[in-house]
C-alpha cells in the first residue's frame, strides 16, 4: 500500500516545480498575445471595444531579459496607479516569465515585510503567476493580440 502511495506522490509536482511551470506558461502565454521580443522599447495600447483598454510597457530591452508592464487604462483612487498592474519579466533564454510584482509601487518586501519565511514567499509568488495565467487567458478571450497593439507616442 506505501509503494502505491509513494509512486502517487512521486507523480504530483510540488509547488516548486509547479511554479516553474506557471512561468513557462505564462511565457507562452504572453509570447503568443503580444509578442514583447519583437517590440521596441515603448508605450503600447491595444483596445478592442469592451471598455478595458490595455497597456503594455516595454520598460528594458537587455539580449535574455525583457522588464514589462501590464495595465489597463483605469485608475486605482487609492493609489493612483493603473490597476490592476503587474511588473512582468520575460527571460527570452529560459522561456519562462514572472510577475514580479502586482502591487503598483511597492516591492516584495514592502507587501510580505522584511524578513518573510520561503514559504511566504512561495505562496505569494503562486498567487501573482496564477493571476498573471488566468489575466493572460482573458485578455486573449477578450480578443487582444499583437495584430490589436498600436505603439503610442511619448
Amino acid at each position: 500500500m506505501s509503494a502505491v502511495l509513494d509512486s502517487r506522490n512521486s507523480l504530483l509536482p510540488g509547488r516548486f516545480e509547479f511554479l516553474m511551470g506557471l512561468y513557462a506558461e505564462n511565457y507562452h502565454r504572453l509570447s503568443r498575445l503580444f509578442g514583447p521580443q519583437q517590440l521596441a522599447p515603448g508605450n503600447y495600447l491595444s483596445d478592442v471595444d469592451d471598455g478595458l483598454p490595455v497597456h503594455l510597457v516595454v520598460q528594458e530591452c537587455h539580449p535574455y531579459t525583457l522588464e514589462l508592464e501590464l495595465t489597463y487604462s483605469f485608475v486605482d483612487t487609492h493609489t493612483g496607479q493603473r490597476a490592476p498592474s503587474a511588473q512582468l519579466r520575460m527571460y527570452t533564454d529560459a522561456h519562462v516569465a514572472e510577475a514580479m510584482h502586482c502591487h503598483p509601487g511597492r516591492h516584495l518586501w514592502q507587501v510580505l515585510g522584511p524578513f518573510p519565511p520561503a514559504h511566504t514567499v512561495l505562496q505569494h509568488r503562486l498567487q501573482m503567476n496564477g493571476f498573471l495565467s488566468r489575466w493572460l487567458e482573458y485578455l486573449a478571450g477578450q480578443g487582444h493580440s499583437i495584430g490589436t497593439l498600436q505603439q503610442q507616442s511619448s
